[in-house]
């Protein structure tokens, strides 16, 4: 068997699709940060697409890694001339294998920092992407400003300093196009926040502004930040991936991706050294994001919160498991129904009951296997960001939020770190250690979670909020997570004001 490389392209088997193209004529036109499982299914894949159809060859990619654990990528990018296989998990369990080569090269920034900056202030590079994950734009939930007092930030800061975060590498770059005459590349950010490019222009400026106000101001006025949708679920690679690989392609790739057929990607077009032809790869480029962006965070993202935890507390393991359960299932629907899609934007041309419906076909796929662990991890970057505007919205028009303020409640019981069948939660999340101990105190105090402003603002004084939240709490505590979630979909008697 051979291992996926340069050379084993042209001997893959016929049921493995190879690059169309001449992978030696690929030029580095972007530099994206985050190079995991999500890019390589969504972003890098859309560029091969071009590239196959014989476009946007100026356009390679060129991967940065920021943290020391992203060395294991660098050698897997290294060892197999950065190509890898997407494989496709239908619903009705066929696969589709892929070979994906618009990665042209993968920088470790601890490892040689100067090369990353450098790649960013050649003038060949006309666009810098992100997937760094919620919590890679380092600002405060409740206020949305950024911190500065991050010890990352602020080793950034220190005169003198070799720039190691996103914040003082892509800063850096910029501020040598500046000074060169170079105009600056665009920043485009592809990760689950809503007003992506609009956060990331914040963030960026700000930390520039700390650095340097006038490098700050100048920035704001000629680097554009547009907003993106992205849309497609890839759960983590695990060695029985790797084997899949293996005995269905023949080939032997010790980092593939595995992902839903789903795609979906709405790109702000604002691109001023110009951009791919996105539109030709099935981008929607359009000249307002935000409808499509609120659609996702609140119908599917904050679906993945609504059912995970509730799923992992009642013993399943697995995204497939809760939404195949019927209670779950209509669970989501009334969630989605009558809690979020009322904080929607106008849509035209949108059936978003075909959509809603469609999340519960996709979470259904028993093929991805998308594991609740990983849509637990990291709750406080996600929670939030994609639930917290739908309880605020609907508390100030007087909506229902007894299933949001719910999905709330199971994240508390979650993080006490026992599940019903009194087996341990591994919890992931950066700020483990304060969300478990307020947690621990559930019982004794219900509103002990809730009441932590820098995550929940001042929800915790709200009446209605609280009434719903704490009924929730204690019904998880007394009756179970399954019993629960039954109460909130049995019928008018349970709906709020009735």
């Amino acid at each position: 068997m051979s291992k996926l490389s340069t050379t084993s392209l042209a001997s893959l088997p016929r049921a493995l699709s190879a690059p169309q193209y001449d992978r030696s004529q690929v030029s580095t036109g972007i530099v994206h940060f985050g190079v995991g499982g999500f890019h390589r299914a969504h972003q890098a894949m859309y560029l091969d697409r071009l590239m196959n159809a014989g476009k946007a060859l100026d356009w390679g990619i060129c991967g940065v890694g920021v943290l020391p654990a992203d060395a294991a990528m660098k050698s897997v990018m290294d060892a197999q001339d950065c190509l890898y296989t997407l494989v496709l998990k239908n619903p009705d369990g066929t696969r589709a294998g892929r070979v994906i080569g618009s990665i042209t090269e993968y920088l470790l920034a601890p490892e040689d920092p100067e090369a990353v900056i450098a790649k960013m202030a050649s003038p060949q590079t006309r666009i810098v992407s992100l997937t760094i994950t919620e919590g890679g734009y380092n600002f405060h939930h409740v206020t949305g400003e950024f911190d500065a007092g991050n010890p990352d930030v602020q080793a950034d800061l220190a005169p003198g300093a070799v720039p190691a975060t996103v914040f003082g590498l892509v800063t850096e770059a910029l501020a040598r196009r500046r000074d060169a005459g170079v105009p600056p590349f665009t920043v485009m950010s592809c990760d689950n926040i809503q007003g992506n490019g609009d956060v990331a222009r914040r963030m960026f400026t700000a930390f520039a502004d700390l650095r340097d106000p006038k490098l700050g101001e100048w920035m704001r006025t000629n680097v554009a930040f547009p907003n993106s949708m992205v849309d497609r679920i890839t759960p983590v690679t695990t060695d029985a991936d790797r084997a899949m690989v293996a005995e269905d392609f023949g080939i032997e790739d010790s980092w593939p991706v595995v992902s839903e057929d789903f795609e979906q990607w709405v790109l702000e077009d604002h691109f001023p050294l110009g951009r791919p032809p996105f539109e030709d790869a099935g981008v929607q480029v359009v000249d307002d994001v935000e409808p499509y962006e609120l659609m996702k965070l609140r119908l599917l993202n904050a679906s993945h919160q609504g059912l995970c935890y509730f799923g992992y507390l009642a013993g399943y393991r697995y995204a497939h498991e809760v939404c195949q359960d019927p209670v779950f299932a209509r669970f989501l629907l009334d969630y989605m129904e009558r809690e979020a899609t009322p904080t929607l934007k106008p849509l035209p041309g949108v059936d978003l009951d075909e959509y809603r419906h469609k999340l519960i076909e996709r979470f259904s796929n028993e093929h991805v296997r998308d594991t609740l662990a990983r849509l637990c991890a990291e709750s406080s970057d996600r929670i939030p960001k994609w639930l917290l505007p739908v309880i605020r919205e609907n508390l100030e028009a007087g909506g229902e939020i007894h299933r949001s303020a719910a999905i709330v409640a199971s994240w508390a019981r979650y993080d006490e770190g026992t599940d019903e069948q009194d087996e341990a939660i591994t919890v992931v999340d950066r700020l483990r250690g304060p969300l478990m101990t307020a947690a621990a105190r559930n019982r004794e105090d219900p509103l002990a979670f809730v009441s932590q402003p820098e995550l929940f603002g001042d929800l915790a004084s709200n009446d209605r909020f609280v009434q719903a939240y704490t009924r929730a709490l204690a019904s998880l505590h007394d009756a179970g997570a399954r019993a629960t979630v039954e109460e909130l979909v049995r019928g008018p008697g349970n709906r709020e004001g009735s």
